[in-house]
């Protein structure tokens, strides 16, 4: 059986992962437990501890994501004088994490009709790991921003190890995303085709051009026909 001539390779968090109900439970479990180890989380609101995310993030956006994650919930444990005991929190909202975390329905089946005609890749800035997150064994290879000095998206260094891991020049790789700037324009940039996933049907930002559009992965083996067949 011939190589295949043309990759796949995939953004994780809500690309191929539902990751909003998984943070969510994660939080409320954190403040289950800052509630029961203190009346001061009584005025704690689960609405707190998500707008925390906000608050730091500006200032650590290139960090890994672990990191910011941690310094949103050291600042929610602050609100209760919990402090001390981020460690602990962080192992308690990370173990619920990616206990919940589950594929979008379209994932898998999408993934099962694509891998026998494209390389399948994962590729991603956060910490969802393919193997605890319900992807066990869906891809050739997986790139995680920060783990051996890889710069996040949509720098154009994470971009030439997509395109090493494929082994294939650039133009047979089609990068598929849910973020505009990280998954589109930063992978076109770099040489790479590039599907927009706007499962939310969101306006297409101003000069963005994916080179297809799709609103669920369930519609990508058929999109995918015209993006690799430009270069046949």
């Amino acid at each position: 059986m011939s190589a295949p001539r043309t990759a796949v390779v995939f953004d994780a968090d809500e690309t191929l992962i539902d990751l909003r109900p998984a943070v969510t439970g994660a939080l409320a479990a954190v403040l289950e437990e800052m509630r029961r180890r203190t009346p001061a989380a009584a005025e704690v609101s689960l609405a707190d501890l998500e707008g925390d995310w906000g608050a730091v993030f500006g200032a650590l956006s290139a960090a890994p994501v672990q990191e910011i994650r941690r310094a949103a919930l050291a600042r929610s444990l602050d609100r209760a004088g919990l402090g001390a005991h981020l460690d602990e929190f962080a192992a308690l909202f990370f173990a619920r994490r990616y206990a919940l975390s589950r594929p979008f329905p379209d994932a898998l089946p999408a993934l099962a009709a694509l891998r026998p005609h494209h390389l399948l890749g994962f590729a991603t800035n956060g910490n969802s790991r393919a193997e605890r997150c319900g992807l066990a064994g869906q891809f050739a290879f997986a790139l995680y921003a920060h783990e051996g000095g890889l710069p996040k998206k949509p720098a154009p260094g994470f971009y030439a190890a997509v395109v090493a891991a494929t082994g294939l020049p650039a133009d047979r790789i089609v990068h598929v995303g849910d973020s505009p700037e990280h998954d589109v324009t930063g992978a076109q940039r770099a040489g790479l085709r590039a599907v927009w996933l706007n499962r939310a049907g969101l306006p297409r930002p101003p000069g963005l051009a994916p080179d297809a559009e799709v609103s669920t992965l369930a519609d990508l083996p058929g999109v995918l026909v015209d993006v690799t067949s430009a270069n046949a």
